[in-house]
């Protein structure tokens, strides 16, 4: 770490030594050995990952936008900031990735979330977690899969080999790639999740992407505060399960969380009874989750689709709890919270698997995923500390402002020069404004420190 020190401080060192505070005084080292130290022999063996390091790489895959474990340990490698992050020396070697990847399958998913929930009692100490109100949303992540290389669940036949038997009983002795492509194309049910699987992946589904596409995916969930954006839960669900199917396990996630929070020592802002509100999405509206809600004295905002008239004989419980819910979304309150759904869960999505670099992952089944996502989302929970330390929540955040402090100066310099040139021409009709300019520049500079991107990085 000490050789490391003799580099110019620049604003992603900036930002990683503010961050290197924040976690010193809240004795982030000291929590996560204490929760690692049975997953490590205590005779001498094959030289170890310390729990700090571990966690530190996977907190620089959020807030450097890498997406593998490779790319956390060359980038790891390159930069003196993150030597320093990472208390790793000049004359020092950084982790290698299958250092990382064994340490990754050595400790299990509970530990992971536990430094999920260390961080989520540091954003209620600061202030930046209520979980009275959560809005709940899913999207999709890219698999570690190839939908060419799926297999048949019940003979374990390739694409092709399945293809070219078809094209034989239909009478095509060797069909070429174009007869197996139109046979492909008319075939009924091709990509039926209950007939092929992948033969390394079988937690991938065949699912269509955000952007159209079709591919192996899997889904994840949150569950958003909508007090300062921060995530409370998340979990990973196999692509084709409905949103209907899933909510409910993240809405008990993230009770537990908040719960558990709520009963530490830093958690008196929280609200200790869990949450008492959840918005959602139409995809989300059916009558088992708003009974299950209504049954959890949980008031939901989920908005209704259009579903003509309704018969409910026999069914008294579904209707009111659909009839309050109809009524909670149509006061002002649910349009507002409504409203407030795409910003407050779209922005977590497009800094955690656009600008974080997620949307396709390297890893592959559930468990090993959900791993390095707890991680992830409890980076980006600490940027939004960080964000309000330093008005900034990555370090990439930081590259612009020396820029538009110079701008603002400009601006200011062209201004009392307009100014002045103005006096000039024009004598006394103007009042002496002694190198100032108009009251509507003097903000310049206070925009130029608070301004913040659409995103909020």
């Amino acid at each position: 770490m000490g050789a490391a020190r003799g580099a110019a401080p620049g604003c992603e060192s900036s930002f990683l030594s503010a961050l290197e505070q924040l976690l010193e005084e809240s004795r982030f080292d000291e929590f996560v050995e204490g929760r690692c130290q049975r997953f490590y022999a205590e005779k001498r063996g094959r030289p170890s990952l310390a729990p700090g390091m571990y966690f530190r790489l996977l907190l620089i895959g959020y807030f450097e936008g890498i997406d593998s474990e490779r790319g956390m340990a060359w980038r790891a490698s390159d930069s003196l900031a993150l030597r320093r992050f990472l208390r790793v020396g000049l004359e020092e070697s950084p982790p290698d990735h299958s250092t990382i990847s064994r340490t990754r399958r050595l400790i299990d998913v509970e530990t992971h979330r536990e430094v999920f929930t260390w961080v989520l009692g540091v954003l209620a100490e600061k202030g930046l977690l209520q979980g009275q109100t959560l809005g709940i949303d899913a999207t999709t992540l890219e698999a570690n899969a190839a939908l060419r290389t799926i297999v048949r669940r019940d003979t374990g036949e390739g694409c092709q080999e399945f293809l070219k038997r078809l094209a034989q009983a239909s009478g095509i002795a060797t069909p070429t790639r174009e007869q197996l492509a139109r046979l492909d194309r008319k075939r009924a049910h091709k990509g039926s999740n209950e007939e092929w699987e992948h033969p390394h992946d079988p937690d991938a589904r065949i699912a269509k992407m955000k952007d159209g596409r079709t591919h192996l995916a899997h889904k994840v969930e949150h569950a958003v505060d909508f007090s300062s954006g921060a995530v409370v839960a998340v979990t990973v669900q196999p692509a084709d399960a409905g949103d209907t199917a899933t909510g409910r396990e993240t809405v008990c996630e993230a009770g537990e969380q908040i719960a558990t929070v709520a009963g530490g020592e830093k958690g008196e802002a929280v609200n200790p009874q869990g949450p008492k509100e959840v918005v959602l999405d139409k995809g989300y509206h059916s009558n088992e989750m708003l009974v299950d809600l209504a049954d959890w004295q949980v008031r939901s905002y989920c908005s209704e689709p259009e579903r003509g008239q309704r018969r409910w004989e026999g069914k008294k419980e579904e209707q009111a709890a659909v009839y309050a819910n109809r009524r909670r979304i149509r006061g002002e309150r649910g349009k507002r919270l409504l409203r407030q759904r795409g910003e407050k869960l779209e922005r977590s999505f497009a800094h955690l698997y656009e600008t974080g670099g997620m949307r396709r992952v390297h890893l592959r089944r559930h468990p090993n995923i959900l791993k390095r996502l707890l991680v992830h989302v409890a980076a980006f929970n600490l940027g939004l500390v960080m964000r309000q330390l330093l008005g900034r929540g990555t370090p990439r955040g930081l590259q612009g402002c020396r820029l538009d402090l110079l701008l603002a100066l400009l601006r200011l310099l062209s201004a009392v020069w307009a100014r002045n040139l103005a006096s000039e021409q024009h004598g006394d009709r103007f009042a002496p404004s002694f190198g100032f300019p108009e009251s509507s520049n003097y903000t310049v500079l206070a925009l130029a420190k608070k301004a913040v991107s659409t995103t909020g990085c």
